[in-house]
């Protein structure tokens, strides 16, 4: 999955990634990661945000890649 996911969006850390994405790539990120789940006991859990303006983003200690879009 973390290479999978790595090929749409950029790790932060064990598990999360952020990035901008397109409506037509999020749907094919969910659809390949939907053959290497098993829907019963795995879960992808999407936040999405209409405009920046409504995003911000707080880091305390190590920020392993800055950016300033998360999705």
């Amino acid at each position: 999955m973390l290479k999978l996911c790595r090929q749409y969006l950029h790790w932060i850390q064990n598990s999360v990634f952020e990035g901008e994405i397109t409506e037509v790539k999020l749907k094919e990120l969910l659809l390949r990661a939907r053959r290497l789940m098993d829907e019963d006991k795995d879960s992808v859990i999407i936040f999405k945000s209409r405009s920046e303006s409504w995003l911000d983003k707080e880091v305390v200690g190590n920020e392993r890649n800055s950016l300033d879009n998360f999705l």
